[in-house]
């Protein structure tokens, strides 16, 4: 009985040959195949070995799969013919084992030249499908054209899917929960409400706050509309905690008001000194850079609970690259900086009073509060006491934007803007975004919160092109 099942588990594992971009995309892919055997070709070796050079992303990632690879190599006592187990070296992550090529492959295929390394990594695969013929032989690539000759040959052929976060971004987080009459009547029964320094708190129990996190704001149309969010959870009881109202012009930000709800929200985890990391997301023109530099200009110049607003982002070009630009690293960074110069235009005209030279000095003042920093500096500063804004963090790998948020010394907040539908940066996707993993991660922490703007504010042509281009 022992050996039917042994033989049984032994047909169901399957043998994956990694292609050289898989290995540059993410280092650790090698532990990431559970129970399953990898095969690295010879090829997938010698461009790992060609592309080690230089101080990029993908020359630091083929430089540490080879490091990982040489310590499985040297870890395994009997040679690597009969395959390395990685248990050992994956921490228990992995059970299968690595096989390298250590077999002279006849590298002829049907219509295709030998000579192309792609081509080489297809013949290995035709082999070991021959090879092993009741086994499944997979080929992981990123590259779609390998996947494509891939299939015409008849082999399997798949993405690497381990770095997604998500396969639907439709089921990323959003912040916010609408909550109906029912929800009342479910989980009121015992329900506690109180005030406390000018705030309305409801404390509730039943079925429906099991979903609740933290910090997840809830809102309720009607008769009776109700805008709070999440402050306490213990087990299946929660505390609602009333918002402060920011589209009243009483509570205004900086001469700006919150123009609907989920603006509303966002305001309000802005301005709140007990978040540390709040992410923004949402199309063009939701206002996002508008509502984070609104908030930090009252928290530095105001309210001084910060010293000054850093600003960074990835400087990715849309269209072809203009070359290199002239000048310090501030005024390199100020033709990406569009964004930064057009908002503080809004928010320089909302101050009113003083005139021409009012605005002007204005102007000079906030200007003396921004700085403006490379993503390429960033590694091994400390930045205390800052309201960090990070635009267009969707360009982002999660291990850049790990790099950027550990930067943060105490009393800094850091804020992250982004639209996940226009990620400009190669081989980064919606779903395996830093943007989309960071929204993931920390989704429930008690110092951090997120909101997906929804509507666009910035005119009615912008929001017709959003929706019908």
């Amino acid at each position: 009985m022992a050996t039917r099942r042994t033989t049984k588990k032994a047909a169901i594992t399957k043998l994956f040959v990694l292609d050289t971009n898989v290995l540059m995309h993410d280092p650790t892919s090698l532990f990431r195949f559970e129970e399953h055997d990898i095969y690295v070709p010879m090829m997938t070796l010698e461009e790992l070995d060609s592309n080690k050079k230089g101080m990029s992303e993908v020359a630091r990632n083929a430089r540490q799969a080879s490091r990982s690879l040489d310590e499985i190599v040297n870890s395994s006592p009997d040679g690597i013919e009969a395959g390395i187990s990685l248990e050992q070296a994956s921490s228990q992550l992995a059970s299968g084992r690595l096989f390298l090529q250590t077999e002279a492959i006849d590298t002829r295929l049907p219509a295709l030249p030998t000579a192309k390394g792609d081509n080489q990594i297809l013949a290995v695969v035709m082999h070991l499908h021959e090879k092993f013929a009741k086994r499944p032989v997979i080929l992981v690539s990123k590259d779609i054209n390998m996947r494509i000759k891939a299939r015409a040959l008849g082999l399997a052929a798949q993405d690497y899917f381990n770095d997604k976060v998500l396969e639907d971004t439709d089921l990323l987080y959003t912040g916010v929960k609408e909550i109906d009459a029912p929800f009342w009547e479910r989980n009121g029964k015992d329900m506690e409400s109180w005030k406390q320094e000018g705030r309305a708190y409801y404390r509730i129990k039943g079925p429906d706050t099991a979903d609740l996190l933290i910090n997840e704001f809830v809102f309720q149309e009607g008769e009776q509309p109700l805008q709070a969010w999440v402050k306490d959870k213990a087990g299946r009881s929660v505390t609602f905690e009333s918002l402060i109202d920011f589209s009243h012009q009483k509570n205004n930000v900086w001469g700006i008001t919150a123009r609907n709800r989920e603006q509303n929200f966002a305001l309000n985890l802005l301005m709140n000194p007990e978040i540390d990391f709040v992410t923004l997301l949402g199309q063009a023109g939701t206002g996002k850079t508008l509502l984070t530099l609104a908030a930090g200009l009252t928290q530095v110049l105001e309210s001084k609970r910060y010293s000054e607003i850093i600003m960074t982002r990835v400087t990715v070009p849309v269209g072809e690259d203009i070359g290199f630009l002239p000048g310090t690293e501030e005024e390199k960074m100020a033709p990406w900086m569009g964004a930064l110069e057009d908002n503080l235009d809004v928010l320089n005209g909302s101050t009113g009073e003083g005139g021409e030279w009012g605005r002007a000095a204005t102007r000079d003042l906030i200007r003396s509060r921004i700085k403006i920093k490379s993503l390429n500096f960033m590694r091994g500063r400390t930045f205390i006491n800052k309201f960090l804004i990070i635009d267009e963090a969707q360009n982002l790998t999660p291990k850049q934007m790990k790099t950027l948020i550990t930067r943060a010394g105490p009393g800094t907040k850091v804020v992250c803007l982004g639209n996940i539908a226009q990620i400009d940066t190669p081989y980064l996707t919606e779903g395996s975004s830093g943007l989309t993993y960071v929204v993931d991660r920390f989704k429930g922490w008690p110092h951090s919160g997120h909101i997906t703007l929804q509507r666009g504010e910035r005119s009615r042509l912008a929001d017709h092109a959003a929706e019908v281009l």
